[in-house]
């Protein structure tokens, strides 16, 4: 794939999509969700025009490299912001290539299985009509076709995925742990 003579690659995720085991979390306005406090990384604001997705592609794979990701969960953790932001454009703004994006990347310190308890937060927002929480389902991956398989990708590389809707903004917060070695999920 080419955009304004950069070549940015595309690499899909690893691992069996042949069944989702996370949902989005659907919150209403006034249980808005968690947007951690934690070390801001990067912030973008960016038009939702579908040729800055390489831009964001190619930041986001140097910045999970440099905390410590494997190569599969950089690919994994790449695939589902570019599916996110690529929903937002098609869906929140139908398109329209001038419409406005924030993403910003937080190290946090999140409880799970993993001692250290590290992970990489990242919250993308957008000014676009409201997401349909049943249409956030997908489909069926059995149903054979062309597209409707990003939030598949999305829920099957993050650990977190929770959305909410407050004062004219969808907010989409995405969450990967950083696991320590011998216990790398997804890879």
């Amino acid at each position: 794939m080419y955009h304004r003579g950069r070549r940015c690659v595309r690499k899909s995720a690893s691992g069996d999509l042949s069944e989702t085991k996370r949902d989005i979390q659907f919150f209403k306005a006034e249980e808005n969700t968690h947007v951690s406090g934690g070390s801001l990384l990067l912030r973008m604001e960016l038009p939702s025009n579908p040729e800055m997705l390489c831009v964001v592609r190619n930041a986001l794979s140097e910045l999970t490299a440099k905390l410590g990701f494997s190569e599969a969960e950089c690919r994994a953790v790449v695939l589902a912001v570019d599916e996110a932001l690529t929903n937002i454009i098609r869906h929140a703004y139908h398109g329209n290539p001038e419409q406005p994006i924030q993403a910003s990347f937080r190290r946090i310190h999140e409880p799970g299985d993993d001692k250290s308890g590290e992970a990489l937060e990242i919250v993308l927002e957008d000014n676009g009509v409201t997401a349909n929480p049943e249409k956030m389902s997908g489909r069926a991956l059995e149903d054979v076709r062309p597209g409707g398989l990003g939030l598949h990708f999305i829920r099957e590389s993050m650990d977190t995925v929770e959305f909410s809707r407050s004062n004219g903004k969808n907010q989409l917060r995405l969450v990967k742990i950083l696991h320590s070695e011998g216990h790398q999920k997804g890879s």
